[in-house]
């Protein structure tokens, strides 16, 4: 059984995602995308990164003073990103681009903030693409993440080892551990929150040091 998951796994799962992401998955993630949306809205108006746009199922919900960039593997997923901010004229979408989030084409420091939501446990090199975006955000920026990570015993951490061996179908590692995000010399930790449901995601903020 292939479990890798790569670029050509993960664009293939979302070609068949995408057609019913939002129904299924915004189901899932309203109330957590919405929690984050409210910690970037409360930062100061900036040029705002969002690595793993999909659908756009959140563009609608960043404060109008924002200016938007969000980027995708999956061109399935950012076709209907594009669908979204010309139906809902989200003036404030900069601009939707085709890329590899382990190899953003921007330069050092051009975002005010990056944020990644439900996509750290997609990338096949999520310490890459973290890299990646702390380079892209200034000094004193943010740097967003919300995302799933593995139990650490009980139920939920028994399934979440037997779903890996069908990463690559699924398109994502259901076993993901955090500490990879923690004690990195080039940010620090402000803020770690459970959110719903069940506390099945866990929104860091952090700072650009």
């Amino acid at each position: 059984m292939n479990t890798r998951l790569n670029d050509a796994a993960v664009v293939a799962a979302y070609a068949r995602w995408a057609p019913i992401y939002d129904p299924i998955f915004g189901a899932i993630t309203g109330r957590a995308i919405r929690a984050t949306m409210d910690a970037v809205n409360a930062l100061a108006p900036g040029r705002v990164l969002e690595v793993g746009v999909g659908t756009g199922i959140a563009l609608p919900y960043y404060k109008a003073d924002h200016r938007i960039v969000g980027i995708d593997l999956s061109p399935d997923m950012l076709a209907r990103a594009e669908k979204r901010v010309t139906e809902q004229k989200l003036r404030n979408v900069e601009a939707l681009a085709e890329m590899d989030a382990t190899r953003l084409a921007f330069p050092d420091a051009s975002f005010d903030t990056a944020v990644a939501m439900f996509v750290m446990t997609v990338v096949p090199d999520a310490p890459k693409a973290l890299a990646e975006m702390v380079r892209v955000v200034r000094p004193g920026g943010r740097i967003v993440i919300v995302n799933h990570f593995s139990a650490e015993g009980g139920m939920r951490a028994a399934v979440e080892r037997w779903l890996s061996r069908y990463s690559a179908a699924l398109g994502w590692h259901p076993e993901f551990p955090k500490e990879p995000f923690l004690g990195r010399a080039d940010m620090t930790l402000l803020s770690e929150r459970r959110l719903s449901p069940f506390g099945l995601y866990t929104l860091l903020v952090f700072e650009r040091v």
